[in-house]
């Protein structure tokens, strides 16, 4: 009876070892995927393309927009050179599409955060994301119906930029 309740315990040690250990690995995993898209999204980024509730802007206007990225996950906006806004952003490489959450720290959003999709390149990138409040988009596309907004972006070449932080 000791002799089966000890093995019982063996196995019940080793199995949540195991278990541990690719939890361990999973989240070694995710943070690599974390840290190489941190990297790809670094930089400053003009905005060529700007859907708000299926209403595409004008490019003049989609143009004048850029956003610095951080390595570590923090961003500015810029409207024509000013900083219109700034925050910072969470991001799960590892779901499919890739989240983002974006927090604005200051500006008109200030306190909010708006839960997104990303897709990003070594020159590209891709963002939906939907109004604070409401669930995270699963798609690229922004409609009157469900109120997204999509922006796609561009990377701006051998213009290194520090952000005031």
């Amino acid at each position: 009876m000791k002799r089966a309740h000890f093995r019982l315990m063996t196995v019940g040690a080793v199995g949540l070892l195991i278990s541990m250990t690719m939890v361990a690995f999973a989240d070694d995993a995710k943070e690599a995927a974390i840290k190489k898209d941190r990297k790809r999204i670094a930089g400053t980024w003009k905005i060529v393309s700007l859907e708000i509730n299926g209403n595409k802007s004008s490019n003049e206007d989609a143009s004048k927009l850029k956003v610095i990225n951080d390595v570590d996950g923090s961003w500015s906006l810029h409207s024509e050179g000013n900083e219109v806004g700034r925050g910072t952003t969470t991001i799960d490489p590892t779901q499919t599409p890739k989240t983002i959450d974006i927090k604005s720290t200051t500006g008109q959003d200030q306190g909010k955060t708006m839960l997104g999709i990303y897709e990003v390149d070594k020159n590209k990138r891709k963002l939906c994301f939907a109004p604070a409040g409401q669930n995270r988009p699963t798609e690229f596309s922004s409609t009157a119906a469900n109120q997204h907004i999509l922006v796609k972006f561009e990377r701006v070449k051998g213009k290194k930029e520090i952000s005031s932080r």
